[in-house]
């Protein structure tokens, strides 16, 4: 009887050793790892009390991009993993991501249609979806209400089209000589969430970009001629590294970026009474345009755990635990449920640039920030030519041939 007693507790251990299953996460080290880590704690573990499935953080505190690169080649990869949409494409073009589809069909509390569409829309390939967003950012336009109340100035609403903006900025640069409307920031990033609401599209249907584009010119011509006639500033110029920083240093009363903004101002400008509102429709379109800075949870394709590192997701992308990560002010969350949030009804600066912020990925042409297969080295002959306008060291004409020419011999045309 004791042998069998004893045979039987034997193929049970065996049993649950073979049922209990770790799911490995991947995701940046830093600040991160602390807020990972208490998230884990408060929600995954006890939701996944009883399954046998048990989870490990792994943070990364170098290039994470790099690291999940060589970790998927090399078969060592977590069973999830973060993914930026600034280069995911390359790494679900790879076959080393798996699709989510099946997953989410069997799923009684993920569903696709249950997060933002443009947000989706950027990790899906092919008709199939290889990540789930856990939260994002996009660009809102942050100003100094000091100095628009100083100019004596209405503050930048959401009803202001480009021209409308133009004339409330060029009024508060008047002010004084040492003061500027907007920080023009000579980045894709930042300039073109405003190409993207004249119409233009990074990369045609043909796979080419065209800067002869009139949307496109439309868009350039606007951001730089703000720095010809003085109504706005490159950062460098005011010996600041970003809009951000100009914006903080309060010698710009308007920049244009993401909720990142918000520690900013609690660390550098602590006293600075600020507001936050969408962009500015282009008065021709009758758009606005945006910029979609999202990162999600992706499936490595050669998991042994797949099913196991689903309910891990499906506990990740919970509304709870979004609920919890908007509370703390961490991040925007990517569940259309949270827009009626009573957080962002609050009367905070902080909830109402949260809020703004939210809701510029669902207003307009809103496009991810990501360039197909060329990433960061299709905004640099764009970005090289807004510096030159702006610095005059070029005209329009000849900095966006020369930005053809080299996106040309980029693209292989």
């Amino acid at each position: 009887m004791k042998r069998l007693t004893l045979a039987l507790v034997v193929v049970l251990l065996v049993s649950f050793a073979a049922s209990a299953q770790q799911v490995r996460i991947g995701g940046h080290g830093g600040s991160d790892t602390i807020i990972v880590e208490e998230m884990i704690e408060l929600f995954v573990k006890p939701a996944l009390e009883g399954t046998g499935i048990t989870v490990q953080y792994e943070p990364i505190s170098d290039d994470f991009q790099r690291y999940i690169v060589n970790a998927l080649s090399a078969g060592t990869a977590p069973d999830l993993f973060y993914m930026d949409i600034f280069w995911a494409g390359s790494l679900i073009s790879s076959g080393v991501v798996e699709p989510l589809d099946e997953y989410i069909a069997k799923s009684d509390v993920l569903k696709a249609e249950d997060f933002i569409d443009t947000l989706v829309d950027a990790f899906t390939y092919e008709g199939k979806i290889y990540g789930i967003p856990k939260d994002f950012n996009t660009l809102a336009l942050f100003y100094n209400k000091d100095l628009f109340d100083l100019a004596g100035v209405e503050y930048p609403s959401n009803d202001d089209t480009w021209d409308t903006l133009y004339e409330k900025l060029e009024k508060v640069a008047a002010i004084d000589p040492s003061i500027y409307g907007l920080a023009l920031q000579p980045e894709y990033a930042r300039f073109g969430a405003l190409a993207h609401a004249a119409g233009f599209v990074p990369i045609g249907p043909d796979g080419k970009t065209n800067l002869s584009d009139p949307a496109f010119i439309e868009a350039f011509k606007w951001y730089t001629g703000m720095a010809e006639t003085g109504v706005g500033v490159m950062p460098a110029d005011i010996s600041q590294g970003w809009g951000g920083g100009a914006l903080a240093s309060e010698q710009v009363a308007a920049a244009l970026e993401g909720a990142w903004m918000i520690g900013v101002f609690k660390s550098d400008a602590p006293n600075m009474q600020y507001g936050a509102t969408l962009l500015p429709k282009n008065p021709r379109t009758g758009q606005r345009g945006n910029l979609t800075f999202t990162v999600a949870w992706g499936m490595n394709a050669a998991s042994a755990n797949k099913e196991a590192a689903f309910k891990v997701l499906e506990i990740l992308t919970s509304e709870e635990v979004q609920q919890w990560v908007l509370e703390r002010g961490l991040a925007i969350p990517s569940r259309k449920a949270l827009a009626d949030n009573p957080y962002f009804l609050q009367d905070s600066a902080e909830a109402q640039a949260n809020r703004i912020v939210f809701l510029g990925a669902s207003d307009g042409n809103v496009l991810p920030y990501r360039f197909g297969q060329y990433g960061g080295e299709w905004m640099d002959p764009i970005n090289q030519a807004l510096s030159a306008v702006m610095s005059k060291q070029a005209t329009v004409e000849e900095a966006l041939a020369e930005a053809q020419a080299q996106l040309d011999a980029l693209m292989g045309r």
